[in-house]
């Protein structure tokens, strides 16, 4: 199943799909929905057309890897016709009973095929980790994920997979993170995994980020259950970076009302600094009101 939505076409086995009019582009109002295909995955834009919808409802929309079962997870938003981007793609209809059904039947098939694929795998001692296997709405494909450190040649399993399964084969390398999303798993906070639970992109996270928090740089406390670095710590990277530009470098000549001394450290979240004062070289800690500059700029 894939999240990359695509323009939408009525399928041959559901012919009365209400697809689009060739006078859509002309009315003066459309009603978008946002359409999710798993819990941790992106949401997207789907053109509701007339169909009355609400959160909750599955539906049938169309993806760049064919027919597929979504669920509405934002309540209708009308907006102007010119708002609509140019390929937009349309829901083409409320899931029956029968698609549901169908839905079901694939998932049962996908995970049959998935614990014939681990068998394969073993008996070929391949170096790879199978995820997860999906199948596509109508049948015609099956995507095993997998994760290996290098490349794998998987031709051989992916012909025998093709005559035992009867049905076209997707091989998909994913990464750590990926891994992961899919897998789920708790957190060293004692939480759900952010990207198996709410997270829908992945953002670049650096070291530097640990660093303007304070944070320990020990590889065991940075890294999350995917061995890569956490992505929580982004979440309060930028107000860490606008706390510490009210504050003095560290290493820097500061005067204060209670002595004049170097910084040796900052307390972002308190907006204070530690002091080594002149002299004694006694350490203190002076908020940033107690600072001449600053009570000089203010």
């Amino acid at each position: 199943m894939s999240d990359d939505p695509a323009n939408p076409e009525t399928p041959e086995e559901y012919p009365d799909a209400e697809a689009p009019g060739p006078d859509a582009s002309d009315q003066k109002t459309a009603s978008l929905v946002h359409v999710q295909f798993r819990p941790d995955g992106g949401r997207y834009d789907y053109d509701a057309g007339n169909l009355p919808l609400k959160i909750g409802d599955l539906v049938l929309v169309n993806t760049a890897r064919g027919t597929t079962l979504g669920t509405i997870v934002g309540e209708p938003r009308t907006v102007s016709a010119r708002q609509v981007q140019r390929g937009t793609p349309r829901v083409i209809r409320r899931a029956d009973a029968r698609a549901v059904a169908r839905y079901e039947s694939n998932m049962e098939r996908a995970l049959k095929a998935q614990q014939i694929c681990a068998h394969r795998i073993r008996e070929r001692n391949m170096p790879m980790r199978l995820i997860t296997a999906e199948s596509t709405f109508d049948g015609s494909k099956i995507t095993f994920y997998f994760f290996a450190e290098k490349r794998v040649d998987f031709r051989e399993l992916v012909r025998e997979l093709n005559q035992t399964l009867h049905t076209r084969i997707e091989m998909k390398h994913i990464g750590n993170r990926d891994e992961t999303k899919m897998l789920g798993g708790v957190g060293p906070c004692g939480r759900e995994l952010c990207c198996s639970s709410w997270l829908r992109e992945f953002s670049s996270v650096s070291v530097r980020m640990a660093k303007e928090q304070g944070l320990s740089l020990k590889p065991s406390k940075l890294a999350g259950m995917c061995g890569r670095l956490k992505c929580c710590l982004r979440y309060e990277y930028e107000t860490y970076r606008e706390l510490g530009r009210s504050l003095p470098n560290i290493g820097r000549q500061v005067e204060s009302v209670k002595g004049n001394g170097v910084v040796m450290r900052q307390n972002r979240l308190k907006q204070s600094v530690v002091l080594r004062l002149e002299g004694d070289g006694v350490e203190i800690e002076v908020l940033l009101d107690d600072l001449v500059e600053k009570r000089a700029e203010s």
